[in-house]
């Protein structure tokens, strides 16, 4: 049943002449500043951050599916890319004789056989060209 409009101009009328009590607002201010300052303490650390986020996700609604897929895609995607590979890390070795002196090979010296280091082959410094 909707009002009339007489009977909401009556209304009107009545509550026009009617004031908050002596303090009202500035009460009202106290109290706003309080609620304010207790939800900004509520929202430091990790578990207002927990909270801010989870609030989040539960206001989105349906595209909430969509945000969380993304983002574990995401995550995924980020694993796997920065993973080292195996092929990076060049693995030492086992040792074998655990304890026991293991001796050096001898030097190959066949290899200072081929070269040739007779004197016609080293040149001079006058056929050095820079």
């Amino acid at each position: 049943m909707k009002p009339t409009v007489e009977e909401i101009g009556t209304l009107l009328a009545l509550k026009r002449h009617e004031r908050p009590e002596e303090g009202y607002f500035d009460e009202f201010l106290r109290e706003f500043h309080q609620r304010r300052r207790a939800e900004e303490a509520s929202k430091k650390g990790v578990a207002g951050w927990w909270k801010q986020t989870s609030e989040w996700f539960s206001n989105l609604g349906a595209s909430k599916w969509a945000y969380g897929g993304g983002l574990a895609y995401a995550t995924i995607a980020a694993v796997w890319l920065l993973a080292p590979k195996d092929s990076d890390f060049q693995q030492a070795p086992a040792p074998t004789n655990v304890g026991h002196e293991v001796k050096a090979p001898a030097p190959v010296v066949e290899q200072l056989d081929a070269l040739d280091l007779r004197p016609s082959t080293q040149g001079s410094t006058g056929e050095q060209e820079f």
